[in-house]
């Protein structure tokens, strides 16, 4: 595609969370957008006006509208920022050199403390570097003392030059750590804030609270006015004057004063009358509880992207549709928007459920267990707000030390791996993610299925610090443990109890999971509390003991209660991690429980081996935590921006081609490069493959060996035989014409015709053959995998998995994480492999695979790691469109 033949940039589309919590959708303009543009300019201010054209233009031309809003997206571009249909903004660049552009705003004055003008820059410089712009200047009158701190706040080196009474400002647009980390921090703010105004709303409106006590929207209104709400209470319902005592109005439109959050509880099909009078009454949440959307098919899918793009068109958040509903138990501002008959006492823990339908069940466990809860929120089918609005909000919350997630999918893997990574140095959390295998959305149909294995997911779990459990039982087992105790110092444990099968039990457990077992001892089964008491404190004096496993079963003389306030005491007086078999009671027993809800109270398992297993899982994020976050490598010599050309030019070729008559179709994608544009993408990452020679007969294989020069390999291309050595596929260190035409025979002879073509490659120096992999999966994003060569790897599946970005010590565990990396040390006495060099191609393919998420997949195989440096004998890239969000640098919500 010629850069004259730019179409409408669709990708361009943002939805966008403001400053307070309010939603807005950025696009590019339009020629149809003249009428907007000039509402737009009619409602500034004199000073506003004065600002942006240095004059009082208060009456805007036809001939400027017509230049403002017929643009070509290339040179001149503009995007405009809408709530409900009306512009409230406007940006555009135009190019004023090969490389550089003009940016200018212009903003509504009621819309101007809300952050609108740092998001216009972000997306305007992203859709500016991906037309070649790489520097931006703008004139700013001195006086304009926002707009000005719009652009030094961004975290961009700025330069400033005054002149004739104005600012010049100039500064590069390729994101730099700081304007990250000022992009990250800001939307930080904006969505914690709206999650707030669904968790701490003044005012609330129930629509579609029906008489009938056993409705849907009764039993919301009647757990709202029963938890104690202080705000303000309305019902909407068009057929009845009073529900619960409470008057009722027809139309959201005509409930008076202030509404924060509309509850919706009304039929599917009506969802978006509701939505549109809470959009004209200036409701800035909805909490959809309505069923009959994605779950039901093709039609309700079609109502739900209708529900939400409407929903956040209008300035609004949507939590569900099939939303259970929300939860805080802050006792300044209670509130029960739920269908929880039951709330759980206040807490310390924030509990987020994707399915609405667990809810319940959720909810149920955390009272049996005695659990406290800062909030619950239940997502239903997650159109809008996500987990990773709630992990941007508890990171916040001084009522919350810790998070539980019932996941279903990951939305977007990469910012919930940015977000949990930094919230979890502050606070634990812990997920359950149903789908190990494959991947369900929320809503009934099932996504992509899952590329890379589940070990993958482990890794970007592990790598965010995240508690990763296998079952809901696992969940609240370590939820009990992170609620109530101090994290692990070290994995040494104490046992000590009055059961000798309970010790045995646990000692065993502790050797499984890794913990190691400092001492283990069984008081008599009739022990007193004294007794207990006295052991206790010998256990927490000794300094070789990080935690202590508790184990107590009731004899007939020694009270229970007695041993439990011992054992509380003792927990409280110690700085060590206890967790008990206590009765064989799960939770926190109140025997066990210290006054208030946090440390202190003694978490109890029914079985020592669900103990030892929480106390393992929050060791390891203990040891996690207590270790530096390491350096994010970024290797020398890369061009990004000829790799992203190249990709662009290659990937576009391929999708004209597919929409051909007769051709394939773009939904076979990705497809492989050919040899030639494959060896320039990996050479802008400083990947160098080796020359081979693709040849058809032994003496063209013989010319091919003078070319490259002796010792030669002759390989088979047939994908069956591709790399195994073991099936006589490939003959090495071939010395001379004889040896190479004695190996091509000896293929012949035994495949035949199914070698396929024939390769011949210059010898490598001895090493260890290796492998290096990347995808982009469907689910989780850009996963990079290594491995040794050979069958054994694949049989035994002895890979390695990391998720970009990838640290110093993120390489140096891929590299030394898999069971046969003695191989590479120096295993018998042999050399040891150049670590440093396989460690350097994994990150040149992590930040391509980062970088550029139209790569699709990349195998380097194999990979010989010598004494000194890795030659990349072969390699294989595939690209296709991208399947999962990219962050541009650019915030904006996501589907």
């Amino acid at each position: 595609m010629q850069d004259g033949e730019l179409g409408y940039p669709e990708h361009w589309h943002a939805d966008v969370v403001l400053r307070d919590g309010g939603t807005a959708r950025l696009r590019p303009i339009l020629p149809g957008d003249a009428p907007r543009l000039r509402r737009f300019h009619d409602r500034l201010s004199d000073e506003t006006i004065y600002n942006r054209f240095f004059s009082l233009y208060r009456t805007i031309s036809d001939r400027d509208v017509e230049r403002f809003t017929v643009v070509d997206h290339r040179d001149r571009a503009a995007l405009i920022a809408t709530v409900s249909g009306e512009m409230i903004g406007v940006v555009r660049y135009e190019r004023i050199g090969p490389d550089v552009a003009e940016v200018a705003f212009n903003i509504e004055d009621r819309h101007q403390s809300r952050g609108l003008g740092s998001i216009f820059l972000e997306h305007i410089a992203a859709a500016a570097r991906e037309r070649g712009i790489s520097r931006f200047v703008a004139d700013v009158l001195p006086a304009n003392a926002s707009m000005l701190h719009v652009f030094s706040d961004a975290g961009y080196v700025v330069d400033r030059a005054f002149d004739d009474g104005v600012v010049r400002l100039s500064f590069d647009l390729e994101p730099t750590e700081d304007s990250l980390a000022v992009t990250y921090a800001r939307e930080h703010r904006a969505e914690a804030r709206s999650v707030e105004l669904l968790l701490q709303p003044r005012s609330v409106v129930v629509v579609g609270a029906g008489r009938e006590e056993s409705s849907l929207g009764h039993v919301v209104l009647r757990h709202l006015l029963d938890s104690g709400f202080p705000g303000q209470v309305h019902v909407v319902n068009h057929n009845a004057h009073e529900v619960a005592g409470l008057p009722s109005y027809a139309r959201v439109t005509d409930v008076p004063g202030l509404v924060d959050l509309a509850v919706v509880a009304v039929p599917a099909s009506e969802v978006e009358a509701v939505v549109v009078d809470a959009a004209a009454r200036g409701v800035r949440g909805l909490i959809v509880m309505s069923t009959g959307f994605a779950e039901v098919g093709p039609e309700g899918a079609d109502r739900q992207r209708r529900l939400v793009n409407l929903a956040r068109g209008s300035g609004m958040r949507v939590l569900g549709p099939a939303s259970f509903g929300v939860l805080s138990t802050d006792p300044r501002a209670p509130l029960n928007a739920s269908l929880a008959p039951v709330v759980p006492r206040a807490g310390r823990l924030g509990f987020f459920s994707q399915s609405g339908a667990l809810g319940l069940a959720l909810l149920d466990n955390v009272v049996r267990r005695g659990l406290g809860l800062s909030s619950f929120v239940s997502a239903g089918n997650r159109v809008d707000v996500s987990g990773n609005d709630l992990l941007q909000f508890w990171e916040e919350d001084d009522r919350t030390d810790a998070v539980l997630m019932y996941l279903e999918s990951l939305g977007n893997p990469r910012k919930f791996s940015r977000l949990a990574r930094r919230l979890a140095r502050r606070k634990p959390v812990v997920v359950v993610k149903s789908g190990r295998f494959r991947g369900v959305a929320p809503g009934g149909p099932q996504e992509p299925a899952l590329r890379a294995p589940a070990a993958a997911v482990d890794a970007l779990f592990r790598k965010a610090g995240v508690i990763r459990v296998d079952t809901i039982h696992d969940l609240f087992d370590v939820a009990a443990l992170v609620a109530t105790q101090p994290l692990p110092s070290g994995p040494r444990v104490a046992v000590l109890g009055n059961s000798d099968a309970l010790a045995v039990l646990a000692v065993d457990a502790c050797e499984e999971v890794g913990l190691v077992v400092a001492s283990s001892r069984s008081l008599a089964p009739e022990a007193s509390a004294q007794e207990f008491e006295a052991a206790l404190d010998e256990v927490f004096a000794a300094p070789d003991v990080d935690s202590v496993v508790a184990l107590f079963i009731p004899p007939l003389r020694t009270p229970g209660v007695e041993v439990a306030q011992v054992l509380a005491a003792a927990s409280r007086r110690a700085s060590r991690t206890v967790v008990s078999t206590f009765l064989g009671v799960p939770g926190v027993p109140a025997a066990l429980r210290a006054d208030g809800d946090g440390p202190g109270s003694v978490p109890s398992y029914e079985t020592p081996e669900d103990a030892v297993r929480a106390l393992a899982a929050v060791t390891r994020y203990a040891q996690w935590r207590a270790t530096p976050a390491g350096r994010t490598v970024s290797p020398s010599g890369l061009d990004v921006r000829g790799a992203r050309a190249l990709v662009r030019e290659e990937l576009a070729e391929v999708i004209e081609a597919a929409a051909g008559p007769g051709a394939a179709t773009a939904t076979e994608l990705p497809t492989p490069l050919t040899p030639e544009p494959l060896r320039r993408l990996l050479a802008c990452y400083g990947v160098v493959v080796w020359d081979e020679q693709v040849v058809d007969s032994v003496e063209e294989a013989i010319d091919a060996a003078d070319r490259v020069g002796w010792p030669v390999a002759l390989k088979a291309t047939a994908a069956h035989l591709r790399h195994r050595r073991e099936l006589a596929g490939i003959h090495l260190d071939l010395a001379g014409p004889d040896e190479l035409r004695a190996a091509h025979a000896a293929l012949l002879d035994r495949h035949g015709a199914d070698t396929g073509r024939l390769v011949v490659q210059r010898m490598a120096p001895l090493g260890v053959a290796t492998r290096i992999g990347a995808i982009q999966d469907p689910l989780i994003g850009p996963v990079v995998s290594f491995g040794l060569g050979g069958a054994a790897t694949d049989l035994l599946d002895d890979r390695s998995y990391g998720v970009p970005p990838l640290s110093d010590a993120d390489l140096a565990g891929l590299v030394r994480g898999v069971r046969a990396a003695p191989l590479l040390l120096g295993h018998r006495g042999g050399p040891a492999a150049d670590l440093g060099a396989l460690e350097d191609l994994l990150a040149r393919v992590a930040r391509l695979v980062d970088d550029v998420p139209e790569v699709a997949s990349v195998e380097l195989n194999p990979v010989v790691a010598g004494t000194v440096g890795a030659a990349v004998l072969a390699a294989r890239v595939r690209l296709a469109p991208p399947r999962l969000p990219v962050e541009r640098g650019a915030r904006a919500l996501t589907d």
